[in-house]
């Protein structure tokens, strides 16, 4: 399956909520989960940057969601709900590749507990918390299936900086990037 553009900030359809899958193991989910693993995969190997991927950053409004977390087998969700939240929150650096070129500070729960099916269509439930910085990921992709973006959730805008700014003063210190193949 091809990588696909990734709608950027600006496109409407990424401020869109998306709709419930009915059947998560529909050959049309197994399509999509397909087009966002590739998708994802060019975009890391062609950035650096990318540990998931939700639909509507390719013009797909259905919640799914696909995670790949270095040295770790590929994760589609689909219809992922986060059901618990803990009080305690962290603030830490976010990005998205629907607007690359700038990172900024916002807000997450510590902890999180998601519901979700497979792509089989068995519910599943997993606890997040910063062990891989699960909890601010999923917080981030979930966010975008409710037409919700980083950019909303800053938490100070003296945080905003350009990629490079990020890079030079603060990539060392994030889980989100890793070498680029280039």
């Amino acid at each position: 399956m091809p990588a696909q553009p990734i709608r950027q900030l600006g496109d409407p359809v990424l401020r869109e909520k998306c709709k419930r899958v009915e059947d998560p193991s529909a050959p049309r989910i197994q399509e999509l989960v397909g087009d966002l693993a590739d998708t994802l995969a060019h975009w890391r190997a062609k950035t650096g940057y990318g540990r998931g991927i939700a639909a509507p950053q390719i013009g797909v409004l259905e919640r799914v969601i696909f995670l790949r977390l270095p040295g770790e087998k590929p994760w589609p969700m689909v219809n992922p709900e986060i059901v618990r939240r803990s009080r305690e929150t962290m603030v830490v650096w976010d990005a998205c590749l629907s607007f690359l070129s700038i990172f900024m500070q916002v807000e997450r729960h510590r902890e999180i507990t998601v519901r979700y099916q497979d792509v089989e269509g068995n519910t599943q439930e997993i606890e997040a918390g910063e062990d891989r910085n699960l909890s601010e990921l999923l917080q981030h992709e979930i966010d975008h299936l409710d037409g919700i973006l980083t950019i909303d959730r800053v938490i100070d805008t003296k945080t905003i900086c350009t990629r490079e700014e990020f890079e030079k003063r603060y990539r060392d210190a994030s889980p989100y990037a890793v070498a680029t193949s280039e």
